[in-house]
């Protein structure tokens, strides 16, 4: 009780300081390099934004004792791609980001969120109000766009945080995006260890914030599994593929962490 009480104070402005320095170096880097829209601005935006936002996520994995555990091959940058993985924490979205680079499709509530919800939207961050069809359907759009431009996007097709290793049923907005970009999918399953209070289950945001900001160290293991191709059976069987594959992974990083 007495450690609980003394994390939370340190996470809680730990949270708040690291964004508050890396989100205004991050901006600034940005405007250095103009306002140009080639393809060779481009990449160097997407370096650029890979670069602090794997900053950013690495320190706050380590503020927040998350230590991640990768098992398997992360593709080499040649072009765009969707990640798609089960969803058990907020910490999940830095985890993603700490791995893969890219950016994130995010509830629509996170762009509200005190600290984290400006510094999503700086960084590109894709909001979805995932009971409104005509959000989706924009949403939809621009991942494709940024999937066909060589960005990496990842999505929690489950659609909200569950506690436990049953992948739910995955929704088909990625998936969609990633066939009209002619795009891979890539699996990943993500396992946080017995009793870890990472969690983020039917609960306000300062809630989980609260306890996850005394909870002890813990581990989680993230398994990547083989891309697979958008253009193998489409959107017909593509979810139910990459639904199968993200359960095994899961099973797998279970047996692992």
């Amino acid at each position: 009780m007495k450690l609980n009480f003394v994390r939370k104070p340190i996470r809680v402005a730990g949270l708040g300081l690291i964004t508050a320095t890396y989100l205004p170096l991050y901006v600034a880097r940005d405007a250095m390099l103009g306002v140009g829209v080639g393809k060779t601005e481009l990449r160097q935006r997407l370096h650029l934004r890979d670069l602090w936002t794997g900053r950013w996520s690495r320190a706050l994995l380590k503020l927040f004792a998350v230590h991640p555990n990768i098992v398997g091959d992360v593709p080499t940058r040649q072009g765009g791609y969707l990640v798609v993985a089960n969803h058990r924490s907020t910490i999940d979205i830095a985890l993603v980001l700490a791995t893969f680079g890219g950016c994130v499709v995010s509830r629509a509530d996170l762009s509200r969120w005190p600290i984290i919800g400006p510094a999503a939207r700086k960084v590109g961050t894709l909001f979805v109000e995932r009971t409104n069809k005509q959000s989706g359907a924009r949403v939809i759009r621009a991942m494709a766009g940024r999937l066909a431009e060589g960005d990496i996007v990842s999505v929690f097709p489950e659609g909200t945080t569950f506690p436990d290793d049953e992948v739910r049923p995955f929704l088909r907005g990625g998936f969609v995006a990633a066939i009209r970009a002619g795009v891979p999918v890539l699996p990943v399953g993500i396992a946080y260890e017995a009793g870890s209070e990472a969690a983020f289950v039917g609960e306000s945001f300062g809630a989980h914030l609260d306890r996850m900001s005394g909870a002890p160290p813990t581990r989680v293991t993230v398994c990547i599994g083989k891309p697979l191709p958008s253009d193998d059976g489409g959107a017909a069987t593509l979810p139910a593929r990459a639904h199968e594959a993200v359960q095994a992974l899961v099973h797998k990083a279970r047996s692992l962490v």
